[in-house]
């Protein structure tokens, strides 16, 4: 029974490891690699920074620079060479196409539309998400550029 026990407790240990190993760590500035640097200083003119922090996503090392751009927030996830990999940034909803509006809106049903952020991937405008409160519950809803819902996540 004590050998079940602690195989058990084993396991679970390993398995609470894997997910905090998965998790964001947040770094200064000054830890970041040179390369990610020189991106931040040349994406980050006339923005508030944040902040700063590094994870592991599908086996490659990943910085994030968290902005405020005019008051709204960008996100920029970068690679160890510094090539931007990803760009969220939040746009008003007054900006938006008709067509992305239009399917934010049909996507968010009875919900309310709060924040609303661009996706941009290796330089290309993938998704504008949203988040959508209905009641007490929080989700998030995608659209394409086109307007039209997303099947799987971005």
């Amino acid at each position: 029974m004590r050998r079940i026990m602690f195989m058990l407790m084993l396991v679970m240990g390993c398995a609470a490891l894997s997910t905090i190993q998965a998790q964001e760590k947040k770094l200064e500035r000054k830890d970041l690699p040179k390369a990610v640097e020189k991106t931040v200083a040349r994406e980050s003119q006339g923005a508030e920074i944040k902040g700063f922090a590094t994870e592991k996503e599908d086996g490659i090392q990943t910085y994030e620079a968290e902005l405020v751009v005019n008051g709204r927030s960008k996100d920029i996830s970068m690679d160890v060479q510094g090539n931007v990999l990803e760009v969220e940034e939040e746009v008003s909803m007054e900006s938006l196409s008709a067509d992305v509006k239009n399917g934010l809106t049909a996507a968010a049903g009875a919900g309310t539309i709060g924040k609303v952020e661009s996706l941009t991937k290796k330089g290309k405008l993938v998704a504008y998400e949203a988040v959508v409160t209905k009641g007490k519950k929080h989700s998030e809803i995608q659209v394409g550029p086109d307007g039209k819902k997303l099947a799987k996540p971005q």
